[in-house]
C-alpha cells in the first residue's frame, strides 16, 4: 500500500503547510470517518467544527478558514479544496482491472476492422465491419461496437456498453457500464387509419467529442437524420437520456435522471440538475443552469438560472415558494 509524508503531499499540492504530523498518510477519507493515517478535507466553516473529534492526521483546508490543526496534526491550506482533493485521489487511485491478453480469444473482430496500437479488447466483445479503433482504446468484457463506427485514441468503454453503427467517438472518452450509444430515437406517428403507430426511421448517427464521460445506464439516441452531438468535455451522470437530434455544446454537465427530449440545443457550459426535464426543440444558451427537478418548457437565456415546474427565473420561483409557505402557515 502506498503511503506518503505530509511534506510529500504538500509538494504535490503546493499549498501552505500548517503544523506537522509524523504519521504516514495511506489515503483520503471523509472528515468523520477518517483514521489516524488518513487525510481529509474541510471546505467551509460548516464542517470545521468536526475537526476536533476527527481522527485524521491531516486535512486540506480552504485558505479563508481560521482553525488550528493541533498536536501532531497538519493542515495544507489551498485555494480550492475540491481540486486539491482530486489530486490526492489520483495519487491513491488503484490500478484498472488487468488484461491477461491484449485481445481475448473469445472476442469477435470483423476482418475489415482496424485496431490501433496498444488496444485491449476483453472477453466476448464484438467489433463489427469497418470499425476503426484508435491507439490505446480499451473495451472491457461484453462490449459491442457495430459497423462503421470510429473510436478515438485512449477511449475506455466499460462492460455492457453498446455503440451502434456509424457513430463517431472522440479520444480520451470514458463510457461506464451499460451505456447505450446510437439506439433509435423515439419517433412514432399515428397511422392513417388511426389503429396504430408508424415508426419513423432514424437514419442519422451520434457524434461524441473528446474527453466526454458518460455514466452507467445512460442513453444517447441516434438522430432521425444528421447527428445527435455531444461536445468536447461534456460530463453525463448515470441514468440520463439524450434524445435524437439533440446538440450539447462544450463542457456541459447533466446530473442523474435528467433528460433532453428531441432536438434540444445546449450551449457551452450548461448545467442540468438531477431529474430535470427539457422539452423538445428548446434552446438553453451558454452558461445557463437548470435546477434539479425542473421542467424547462421555453428557451433559457445565457447565464440564467431557472428553477421549478414549469421552470422560470430562480429568484422569482423562490419568492413564490416563500409566499406560498407563508400563506399555508397562516391558514
Amino acid at each position: 500500500m502506498a503511503s506518503y509524508s505530509i511534506s510529500e503531499i504538500n509538494n504535490l499540492l503546493k499549498g501552505e503547510l500548517i503544523g506537522n504530523t509524523t504519521q504516514k498518510i495511506e489515503g483520503p477519507e471523509e472528515l468523520q470517518k477518517a483514521s489516524c493515517n488518513q487525510i481529509t478535507f474541510i471546505g467551509s466553516n460548516k464542517y470545521a467544527k468536526y475537526w476536533q473529534d476527527s481522527k485524521a492526521c491531516a486535512a486540506l483546508v480552504s485558505n479563508n478558514l481560521k482553525i488550528e490543526p493541533g498536536d501532531n496534526r497538519a493542515f495544507i491550506k489551498v485555494n480550492n479544496v475540491d481540486l486539491a482533493m482530486a489530486k490526492i485521489l489520483e495519487l491513491f487511485n488503484l490500478p484498472a482491472p488487468v488484461f491477461d491478453t491484449d485481445i481475448h480469444p473469445t472476442a469477435v473482430i470483423h476482418d475489415t476492422a482496424k485496431i490501433g496500437d496498444g488496444c485491449k479488447i476483453g472477453p466476448n466483445c464484438y467489433v463489427g465491419k469497418d470499425v476503426e479503433l484508435g491507439n490505446g482504446v480499451v473495451l472491457y468484457p461484453n462490449v459491442c461496437v457495430f459497423d462503421e463506427t470510429t473510436i478515438g485514441d485512449n477511449t475506455i468503454v466499460w462492460s455492457g456498453t453498446i455503440i451502434r453503427e456509424r457513430c463517431i467517438i472522440g479520444s480520451h472518452c470514458i463510457f461506464h457500464t451499460n451505456v447505450s450509444i446510437g439506439a433509435d430515437g423515439f419517433g412514432y406517428r399515428p397511422s392513417e387509419d388511426g389503429r396504430g403507430l408508424v415508426k419513423i426511421p432514424q437514419i442519422g448517427n451520434v457524434i461524441i467529442g473528446h474527453y466526454v464521460e458518460i455514466g452507467a445506464n445512460s442513453c444517447v439516441d441516434r438522430a432521425k437524420f444528421s447527428s445527435t452531438i455531444i461536445g468536447d468535455g461534456c460530463k453525463i451522470d448515470n441514468l440520463v437520456q439524450v434524445a435524437h437530434n439533440s446538440v450539447m455544446g462544450r463542457s456541459c454537465i447533466m446530473a442523474g435522471h435528467s433528460g433532453l427530449a428531441g432536438s434540444v440545443t445546449l450551449g457551452d457550459g450548461v448545467i442540468i440538475g438531477g431529474s430535470a426535464s427539457i422539452k423538445d426543440h428548446t434552446t438553453i444558451h451558454s452558461g445557463a443552469t437548470v435546477g434539479a427537478g425542473s421542467g424547462v418548457m421555453n428557451d433559457v437565456e445565457a447565464g440564467k438560472t431557472v428553477l421549478g415546474y414549469p421552470a422560470q427565473d430562480a429568484r422569482e420561483m423562490l419568492k413564490q415558494w416563500v409566499a406560498v409557505r407563508r400563506f399555508m402557515k397562516n391558514q
